[in-house]
């Protein structure tokens, strides 16, 4: 059996929060329309049910880590590539040789605080964090197991409000 792997999935959350997921049938979604290689890879080459996911929302005020969730199902073509009235859809992606993945998520729990970007640069242990490199954008990305535990720990500790 190999280790859990663990990951960093990145969503707007005008587009879908982590309050969506938790909303979602069974805490449950399909992660669907990534578009960039390295994230397809990972996710169809080494995510694995049971793996473990910090949820990210981007592109918010402020951008943080706001949940965890784990691989509920690991990757199987993405239906939107094939269909032509979808954002998502590919023309060169073949069924018999799909060109895009997804894997479904399932929520686990919302964060007591959620990690902020500018928290998480601070934080000791997560220096060379992928989240926090330069031109860092990918939507799913590799987590250490070490990072991840720090993340859950920072988010656990309580914080006074800020004055």
């Amino acid at each position: 059996m190999s280790a859990t792997r663990c990951w960093l999935v990145k969503s707007e959350p005008g587009a879908f929060s982590f309050d969506d997921l938790l909303a979602a049938p069974k805490k449950t979604t399909s992660w669907n329309g990534v578009r960039n290689y390295l994230a397809r890879n990972y996710m169809r080459d080494l995510m694995k049910k049971g793996d473990k996911v910090l949820f990210y929302h981007s592109n918010a005020d402020p951008t943080a880590i706001v949940g965890v969730a784990e691989v509920a199902r690991e990757a199987y073509p993405d239906p939107e590539q094939f269909d032509p009235k979808s954002e998502y859809h590919d023309p060169k992606s073949k069924k018999d040789a799909p060109t895009w993945m997804m894997v479904d998520i399932k929520a686990v729990k919302k964060l007591k605080h959620p990690l902020t970007l500018a928290e998480l640069k601070g934080t000791k242990g997560l220096e060379k964090m992928v989240l926090l490199q330069k031109g860092s954008r990918l939507s799913v990305q590799p987590v250490t197991p070490a990072e991840f535990d720090v993340i859950v720990a920072a988010a656990s500790t309580a914080r006074s409000p800020a004055r």
